[in-house]
């Protein structure tokens, strides 16, 4: 009786977004235990990701779910105060201090490089494609490395710098095509290691290291999906490190997911079982933290674009999961297409962008003309 009074409820709030659990639409949620009802009352996106993960509902389009309830904003209409601990947490906090910096790695970048080799492109590339002209994965990607690197006017026998290096594929890109020597450096031992096995003696190094810690003088700098892990009381930090690395006439480019909202810290069930000590970033948050280091010379947003991107991952993964089955169980196998299909979702709600920041320490003189 309870569980029935809660459900009706849910459907009400639901309805406004065409959404109804156990409806006949591909997007509608079937319910497989009563109780999920309660859970997400009690615990919110983290009870309603964890019963997903456990099979206690099922839909056919997790994708389109999450569009509709994003893009109609039943999340700011349903209140979980128990469910957003963490997010108070993150207020009085620092979560991501140099000695919990590697957290993510372990837990995340570090799940296993067959998984990453057989999800993402060639280069292996974990960061939004850009699909203006492309119309699959590979290309897509080819495409936002040739639009970062032409944002940054690179040019043979620069020295750059990759913060947040991943499998090093962007690294190696620019010294094959551009002419410069890289410096990645990640947080993920497992990718270090394979980025330093996979050089092809370009002149690329890689270094397992906490941003805190570079040294040395690059001409340019960039960041592909590595600022997300920063954390809001460490942008200043993490400005000022770029600014003492950068030569006075350099670029960095910063490339990272944002929020249409300033927030501390994740949604609870992204923070537990993707991306630990996790935090998006907000225009306002990045703008103040760059006044009195950096001139902006260009904002770029095209977050749309990362649906079609966490599609393509997704399509991969489903593909791939019989050469995974052995070594990953069912219930990473819901977690994960949860977690790429929930991403789709709120990128096409435009609730989620992706920005390309090109920063300057003074502005050039010349000015500034982007290429899109």
């Amino acid at each position: 009786m309870f569980d029935r009074l809660i459900k009706e409820k849910l459907n009400q709030q639901l309805a406004v977004a065409g959404v109804c659990f156990d409806g006949p639409n591909i997007w509608d949620p079937q319910v497989r235990n009563s109780r999920l009802y309660s859970r997400i009352m009690a615990q919110g996106t983290l009870g309603l990701g964890e019963a997903y993960m456990e099979g206690w509902w099922e839909c056919d389009a997790l994708d389109q779910f999450f569009y509709r309830l994003l893009r109609h904003r039943i999340s700011q209409q349903m209140k979980f105060p128990l469910s957003n601990w963490r997010r108070w947490g993150a207020k009085l906090i620092n979560l991501q201090t140099s000695r919990r910096a590697f957290i993510v790695g372990k837990r995340h970048y570090d799940v296993g490089n067959d998984l990453y080799m057989l999800m993402l492109d060639p280069l292996l590339i974990y960061s939004c494609g850009y699909w203006q002209t492309a119309d699959n994965l590979a290309d897509a990607q080819v495409a936002k490395l040739r639009l970062v690197f032409d944002k940054l006017k690179l040019s043979p026998g620069m020295r750059v710098l990759d913060i947040g290096c991943g499998w090093g594929g962007a690294a190696r890109f620019a010294a094959q095509h551009y002419g410069v020597e890289v410096v990645g450096v990640s947080i993920s031992q497992q990718q270090v290691d394979f980025a330093n096995a996979h050089k092809e003696g370009l002149p690329v190094k890689y270094i397992y290291e906490d941003y805190r810690d570079l040294q040395g003088c690059f001409d340019r700098v960039y960041s592909l999906g590595m600022f997300e892990h920063v954390g809001q009381k460490n942008y200043p930090t993490f400005l000022d490190k770029v600014a003492s690395l950068l030569s006075d006439d350099g670029l960095f480019l910063l490339h990272t997911i944002g929020g249409n909202s300033t927030v501390s810290g994740n949604d609870p069930w992204i923070d537990r079982y993707i991306f630990p000590n996790g935090a998006l970033p907000s225009i306002q948050q990045i703008g103040r933290d760059c006044e009195g280091r950096f001139v902006v010379e260009d904002i770029h947003n095209f977050g749309l674009d990362y649906d079609a991107t966490l599609l393509a991952w997704h399509e991969n993964f489903s593909q791939a999961w019989p050469q995974l089955k052995d070594r990953y169980d069912t219930p990473f196998k819901r977690m994960w297409e949860y977690y790429l299909l929930s991403s789709a979702g709120a990128f096409r709600a435009r609730d989620l962008q992706v920005w390309q920041w090109v920063l300057s320490p003074k502005g050039l003189e010349s000015g500034y003309r982007s290429p899109r």
